[in-house]
Parts: structure tokens; C-alpha cells; sequence
């Protein structure tokens, strides 16, 4: 009876092991995952209307307080998350983007790739290829958009390998007559080429209201 319960308390203990090594893999493999299922909890309650304008990406998206209000006109779903990658985005498109069937996908996405993902621009526009060829495929009819990354004074650093993300991002789109590339950066910048200070939060990274409008003057006549 002894080796019965040694052995009954062994095999607990490598079954708690494993499931706690598979919970923490999982974390780690699928991050913002909460953040997910959220969104999805938040669904199956109150059903989102299909043939949308589906927002998501990063942080820029998802701190974009009452995101709709800005675009009155138009149905708008708010999914952006985290810090995310366009690794990420692709990660839970499936989940995210395609069972909304959205008329229209717009997408910021990008600078974290390079800043924190330690991409390069050329590999962050692979990044891009591979979510942008994942969602043709999928939702073949899509107006599919993509606002330019940002200049975050904060990441000064990254400006060169940015801008060879964003050139190589607008002449990929260029060539498909149902996608957008949108360039938000001449209205964050000043006179002097320089991004305007004010337009951002203390972080120099997130942006003010202020730098929301000029976001909306731009994005409107791009929207479906």
C-alpha cells in the first residue's frame, strides 16, 4: 500500500510538473494571449457587427481612447493589443481579424518589431508580407490599410531601419489595387523635420489626443 501511494504521488507530481512547464510554454509562446480571449469573451456576449473597419496592431491602436468617436461615420472594432508584433498579429489573426469579416483591415504595426523585436527593416517588412499574404488569403476581397510607423522621439534610433520598413511595406502595396499604405509622418513633424513633442505622452512613444487628430485628418479619406 506504501509503494501504491509513493507511486500515486510520484506520478501527481510529474503530472502537475508537466502541466505547469505546458501553461508556461504557452505563455510564452502565445503572449497577450489574455488580452485575446478578452476580446473573444467580450464577443460571445455582445456579437461585434459584421463588415466592419477592424483597427488592430500595437499599443498605438489599443490606447487610442474612443477610437470610433473619431470616425462617426463608420462601424468601427477596436483590436489592437499589447506591445504587439507583426509576428503576433499574424499569430492570432485567425482569432483577431478573420472571423469578423471585415470590409476594411487597418493596421499599425511595425515599430515594435524593430525597437524591441530587434528586427531589421528589411526582415520586419517580411514580417509584414507574411500577415498581409496570411489575411489575402483568407479574406481575398479585404481593403487592407497600413499606416506608416511612427517617429517616436523616443526611438530615434530606429529612424533609418523605419523608413526602409515603410518604403519597402508602400511599394509592396502599391502594386495591389485593394490595399493602402498611409503615411502619417509629415503631419508628426515639424518644421524642422523633427517630430513635435507635443503630439506625445511623457514616454515621448504613446500619443496625446493632438497627435490623434492629425492621425484622423489623414486616415479619414482612406476609410471604406
Amino acid at each position: 500500500m506504501y509503494y501504491l501511494k509513493l507511486n500515486w504521488c510520484i506520478g501527481l507530481l510529474f503530472v502537475s510538473a508537466w502541466a505547469f512547464g505546458q501553461t508556461n510554454s504557452t505563455a510564452q509562446d502565445r503572449p497577450f494571449e489574455a488580452e485575446i480571449r478578452a476580446f473573444e469573451k467580450a464577443d460571445s456576449v455582445s456579437p461585434p457587427p459584421q463588415y466592419a473597419i477592424v483597427f488592430t496592431g500595437s499599443s498605438s491602436i489599443r490606447v487610442w481612447d474612443n477610437l470610433p468617436a473619431y470616425f462617426p461615420t463608420k462601424t468601427i472594432l477596436q483590436r489592437g493589443f499589447g506591445g504587439s508584433e507583426l509576428s503576433q498579429v499574424l499569430l492570432y489573426a485567425d482569432r483577431l481579424i478573420i472571423p469578423y469579416h471585415p470590409k476594411q483591415m487597418v493596421l499599425y504595426a511595425g515599430e515594435n518589431d524593430i525597437a524591441t523585436g530587434k528586427q531589421t527593416g528589411q526582415q520586419t517588412f517580411e514580417r509584414f508580407l507574411a500577415l498581409f499574404q496570411h489575411v489575402r488569403q483568407k479574406l481575398p476581397d479585404v481593403l487592407f490599410t497600413f499606416i506608416s510607423i511612427k517617429p517616436s522621439p523616443s526611438r530615434r534610433q530606429f529612424f533609418p531601419e523605419n523608413d526602409i520598413a515603410n518604403q519597402l511595406i508602400k511599394q509592396y502595396l502599391a502594386k495591389d489595387k485593394n490595399a493602402q499604405f498611409v503615411d502619417i509622418r509629415p503631419v508628426m513633424l515639424g518644421e524642422n523635420g523633427q517630430p513635435i513633442p507635443a503630439l506625445f505622452k511623457s514616454d515621448s512613444l504613446h500619443m496625446l489626443p493632438a497627435g490623434y487628430k492629425r492621425w484622423t485628418k489623414v486616415l479619414a479619406p482612406y476609410l471604406k
